[in-house]
């Protein structure tokens, strides 16, 4: 490994990356192919990346997967169609209809294998009622610049929608159907992994608007007037539930310990302080920067290097109207919050590719980047202010950019603090 640390850094974000990489993952973990019609379709940033493992073991299937628009995978037999996110199109909405057409044409003796990953809330679209493709767009926009965490947006989405909440199951029944899934969620509960399609939906109509008033979010009056009807939930217990399995066979807590791994073979002391944190990304970074000078403190002269790892998702209250993201914000809110601190560098990147609302996974900071600052003419606290943590770092020269890595097991961030 590499003793340059902001490349250390980086190797340690692919290594996570690559452990989670359908390409090497999945086959562990599919069963030999049916006999029968076999049906493959999944939704998510990482489902094309599935769906090319799934034909590398069984050949050419028949299906149809829905992911991000570049995305995309070759494929012999299963289409890829790519649509919008984080707020759905109607390239979704329409695959969306064609695929829940597929599910139910088929019976009894039949097999659907369901690929499901992070992204496959905004790409499976099925706005339920007289909810308009435009409403739905309005709602998911103003909730993502509420600030909510994932689980709530989720829980509302399900509400609104006829194919999240086990709604896609529901659709395959009386067929046999496994979901595979790559969680990209804190806590991976299956019920909100892409707002959970394969599984049953716990929550309520009143509840879905207690959390818009809560988050302060107003929706169209058509989706108001649907969730004061009841919603559209699809209990647990459902009978049309009865013949799905859900298997999460890739998760944050995997890569971090690869990552982990790789830190300690190069004489690193690694701490993981969670793969499921959430909260605003500005707050967590200022707890950090206190956590990673606190140990700096505390070491003398001759001590290991200390890697401290979490994972989860973090959220951004839109202020500004600048172009960031919760990985890029908690990277320039830590360099804030350090000061320059000598011996502690940091990255924090989306293991999907794209942090928010740029093409860019997040950013890498250390003693030196609030120099840079300086010298570009940048003022960090605007820009923090301004929510412009992507245009900051692009400025300075700090952005971490992947392009899509076909797989989407959440934040990953990693500060390393070396002994003054």
């Amino acid at each position: 490994m590499t003793t340059d640390t902001p490349a250390l850094l980086r190797q340690l974000f692919d290594r996570a990356v690559a452990v989670a990489d359908p390409m090497q993952s999945l086959a562990a973990v599919l069963p030999p192919k049916p006999a029968g019609r076999v049906m493959v379709i999944g939704a998510g940033k990482a489902s094309a990346r599935m769906a090319e493992a799934v034909e590398a073991e069984w050949g050419p299937c028949e299906g149809l997967v829905i992911t991000r628009y570049g995305y995309a995978r070759p494929c012999t037999g299963i289409e890829i169609v790519e649509a919008a996110h984080p707020v759905p199109d109607a390239a979704g909405q329409q695959a969306t209809r064609r695929m829940l057409d597929l599910l139910e044409c088929l019976g009894e003796g039949d097999f659907v294998l369901a690929l499901i990953s992070g992204g496959g809330s905004a790409l499976l679209t099925a706005p339920a009622g007289d909810i308009t493709l435009a409403e739905k767009q309005a709602l998911t926009d103003a909730l993502l610049a509420s600030g909510a965490p994932i689980g709530v947006l989720n829980d509302i989405r399900k509400q609104i929608s006829d194919v999240k909440g086990g709604k896609l199951a529901a659709a395959a029944y009386p067929a046999q159907m496994l979901a595979l899934l790559i969680s990209d969620v804190p806590g991976d509960d299956p019920a909100d992994i892409a707002s959970g399609p394969t599984v049953g939906d716990t929550g309520d109509a009143t509840r879905a608007l207690e959390a818009l008033d809560r988050w302060s979010v107003t929706p169209p009056a058509s989706i108001t007037a649907y969730l004061r009807a009841g919603g559209a939930p699809l209990p647990p217990n459902d009978t049309r539930l009865t013949h799905v399995r859900n298997v999460i066979y890739a998760a944050p807590a995997q890569s971090l310990a690869a990552a982990a791994e790789l830190a300690q073979a190069s004489g690193i002391s690694v701490e993981i302080l969670g793969d499921a944190l959430e909260g605003e990304a500005r707050d967590v970074a200022r707890a950090h920067a206190a956590e990673a000078l606190n140990r700096q403190a505390a070491m003398s002269s001759g001590s290991k290097p200390v890697l401290l790892l979490s994972g989860g998702e973090l959220t951004v209250t839109r202020r500004g109207d600048g172009i960031g993201g919760p990985n890029a914000e908690y990277a320039l809110a830590l360099a804030l919050a350090l000061d320059a601190a000598p011996g502690i560098h940091a990255i924090a990147c989306d293991t999907d590719g794209v942090d928010g609302a740029a093409e860019v996974a997040g950013a890498l900071i250390g003693p030196e980047s609030l120099a840079h600052a300086v010298a570009t003419g940048d003022d960090p606290a605007v820009a923090l202010a301004d929510n412009d943590a992507h245009g900051f770092f692009g400025r300075i020269g700090g952005q971490v950019v992947t392009g899509p890595t076909l797989t989407n097991v959440n934040d990953f961030r990693a500060i390393l603090i070396q002994p003054l």
